[in-house]
């Protein structure tokens, strides 16, 4: 049974490489992809999908979305991705135009539209999830989840607190938690774990053009050690793929929007403090090696 998916991202290398295997897997149907400002401004980030989706020559539609924050001025990440947050490979410059209308319009009519429910992946901030449901909150009835890449229960990587995704808007991620809206958190305790190995990057160039355009962006990657580079946002759809790879926990997430823990994912990890209530299933653990596996595996099947 195929998952129905649209991605809300900020492409970014990683991101890049969760939204090829959106593309390409079967067992996926992605119907949208939604931008945001985050690891470079919106209009790269836009760009930067289309040129995934002409790369494919896919027809999923690309809608551009917020260009800021709700509230905290704009910080992006492009030391660690580069200026334009997909360095390294020469993609076809003959990209097709965005939606004319907004990313928070295009998610409304994509929801709204569907005849059975949606499950959302922000691998950005989730600052257009939070304008859409202020703005339009019955499309929360026709929204099966939200898988978020973004968070954690301990260490940041932006501030000693903070994960990026969450930390660039605060703001959003607390009204996405306080939604009601079932969320499973892919945050750093499990995307810090399943590094792609230093063995597996070796690997993709041989396997056909995409290994070899997933290499020549992987390697420009700031996020690495000696033991590989996080594939943050590619952990949200091997979640999809192989929920059985990862262990969660469910619990109560607060989030922090002021302070020097601006950004920081409070875990009720005792259920000590919202009367046994929880909102997220947080993911604590997953098979590193299975990880790896899948993510060759998952390459070499596609036909580019």
């Amino acid at each position: 049974m195929t998952i129905k998916i649209i991605m809300d991202t900020d492409p970014g290398i990683d991101d890049a490489a969760a939204i090829t295997m959106a593309i390409n897997d079967d067992n996926i149907d992605l119907k949208l992809i939604t931008t945001v400002a985050g690891n470079v401004t919106v209009d790269k980030t836009t760009k930067n999908a289309q040129k995934l989706v002409r790369f494919f020559n896919s027809d999923i539609p690309v809608a551009a979305g917020a260009k800021q924050p709700l509230i905290k001025p704009f910080e992006d990440a492009a030391r660690i991705h580069g200026e334009s947050g997909m360095p390294g490979y020469d993609f076809p410059e003959d990209l097709p135009k965005p939606m004319d209308k907004s990313a928070v319009e295009a998610l409304h009519d994509a929801i709204m539209a569907s005849d059975e429910k949606i499950t959302l992946v922000p691998t950005g901030s989730y600052t257009n999830i939070a304008l859409l449901f202020s703005e339009y909150p019955e499309v929360k009835d026709n929204i099966e989840r939200i898988v978020a890449m973004g968070g954690s229960l301990g260490m940041g990587n932006m501030t000693s607190a903070a994960e990026f995704n969450v930390f660039t808007d605060p703001h959003a991620a607390k009204i996405v938690y306080n939604s009601g809206v079932p969320i499973v958190m892919v945050g750093l305790d499990i995307t810090m774990k399943a590094l792609l190995t230093p063995e597996s990057l070796e690997k993709l160039p041989e396997l056909n053009e995409t290994g070899k355009m997933l290499h020549d962006i992987i390697i420009h990657d700031g996020d690495n050690s000696e033991n590989g580079i996080a594939m943050h946002d590619v952990n949200t759809i091997f979640y999809l793929l192989h929920p059985e790879a990862i262990t969660t926990e469910d619990m109560w997430v607060d989030v922090q929007t002021e302070g020097p823990a601006m950004g920081e994912t409070v875990g009720d990890i005792r259920g000590a403090y919202h009367d046994g209530k929880t909102n997220a299933s947080v993911c604590v653990d997953i098979d590193a090696a299975a990880f790896n596996k899948w993510f060759i595996n998952e390459v070499s099947h596609i036909s580019k």
